[in-house]
Formats: structure tokens, sequence, C-alpha cells
């Protein structure tokens, strides 16, 4: 319990810094370090992430960092993918889904390693692009558990020609959203246990009160290479393990 709750503080400053990645840390430290079974571990990992990500999207707002028409897009489109996704995640078997979750961690992380972070102009956030991208993400928040900050962001700088720090306080409340919504749709299917829940959501807020100020200062290139690594590093050890369940 004294491990998660450390890596829950960190779920919440990486979410603060960076306004993506903390969420895919939720699901594999509660499988493997908590021990929940995946499935409710999932609907346990929206209600972290959701309220941990309204919390820093508040934050970033009192900074002046924040999109609203692209946040009102995408947050729109991806409430209802988020529900719909949350459908299948009680259709696979457990060790299935975590390795789909270890190849996205590996995928993101290859993609943040080697990726430049500066904002590049782009075309306004046309509405049709922007609801189509946030109802994508949404299906993958409602399936996995996960925000899916590490593509609203690029998304929000390409597409809405914003920078980085507006994007990420744009990502955060997308996430809210989004994690309301499968969390919403998971209840359909499990139940959860509040105490421990309650806990990692409290570890994770106080790690977003102390990255929010780190987006504010510290270069992000070298934040995204460090979470890139550890990333690929997750993915690796949740792919062996599961591997070995096949």
């Amino acid at each position: 319990m004294v491990l998660g709750l450390v890596l829950a503080l960190f779920i919440g400053l990486s979410l603060g810094a960076l306004g993506s990645g903390g969420t895919m840390l939720a699901l594999p430290l509660l499988v493997h370090v908590a021990g929940f079974p995946p499935g409710q571990a999932v609907a346990m990992s929206m209600l972290i992430v959701g309220g941990t990500s309204l919390l820093g999207a508040y934050l970033h707002y009192r900074r002046g960092h924040h999109h609203l028409k692209a946040t009102v897009l995408m947050a729109a489109s991806g409430i209802l993918g988020a529900f719909a996704g949350s459908w299948w995640t009680h259709r696979v078997a457990g060790h299935i889904l975590m390795l789909i979750f270890a190849a996205l961690l590996a995928l993101v992380g290859a993609n943040m390693f080697f990726s430049r972070p500066e904002a590049r102009a782009g075309a306004a956030c046309r509405p049709l692009r922007c609801a189509l991208i946030g109802a994508a993400v949404g299906l993958l928040t409602g399936f996995l558990g996960v925000g899916g900050g590490f593509l609203i962001v690029p998304a929000l700088v390409l597409l809405a020609g914003i920078e980085t720090r507006k994007a990420i306080g744009a990502s955060l409340a997308i996430i809210a959203a989004n994690s309301a919504a499968g969390f919403a749709g998971q209840l359909r299917f499990i139940d959860i246990e509040p105490g421990p829940t309650l806990l990692f959501l409290a570890a994770a807020m106080g790690g977003m009160l102390a990255g929010v100020p780190i987006a504010s200062r510290l270069p992000e290139a070298s934040l995204r290479k460090a979470f890139a690594v550890m990333l690929l590093a997750i993915a690796a050890f949740i792919g062996s393990v599961n591997l070995m369940k096949l």
C-alpha cells in the first residue's frame, strides 16, 4: 500500500506537469502493485484519474493554460466514446487486456521519446476533426481506463495550433470528462472498493499540486524523455508477466 501511494503521487505529478502519462501508470499500479483484478482496476483508475485531472484542469485554468473551444468539442464527443468503450472491457480476458495495455504503453513511450514537444502552428480546431479525435480518445478511455492525454496533447497542438502549456490544461479537462463518462459506464458491470480508491485519489491529487508548477518551470523535452523511458520499462514488465499467461 505504501509503494502504491507513492506511485499514485507520481501519477498526479505527471498529469500536472505533462497533461498525460500518469493515467498510463494507474492501471498497472492497481493491478500489479495493489492486486486488484483488471476489470475492477479499470473502473478505479477512471475515478482516480478523473478526480485528479479535474483538480489539475482548475489549477491550470487559473494560470491561463486552457483552450475553451477545443476542450468543449473534444470533451463532448469523448464522453460518448468513453461510455461506449466501457462496454468492451469485461468482454476481454484480463491477461489479454493487460497485453493490449502493454503494447499501447510501448507505442506511446517510443512516440514520447522521439517526438519534439515544441508547439507547431496548425489549422484551426475544426469541429468535425476535433469531435472525431475526441470520440476516438474517449473509446480508449472507456475500454482501458486511460485518460488519453498522450493523444489529446499532440492533437490540440497540431489541430488547434495552441501552445503546449495550454494544451496540457485543456487535456486535463477533457480527461476529467472522459473519465467520468467511462466510470459511469463501468459501474454497470462492477463495483469498486471505496476506501483504497479514495486513498489513491488523495495521493494523486497531492502529486497534482506539485506537478502543475513544474509545467511552468522545467523544460518539457526533458520531462517527456524521462517519462518515456519509464513507460517503456513498465510496458516490458507488464508484457512479460502477461505473455506467460497465454
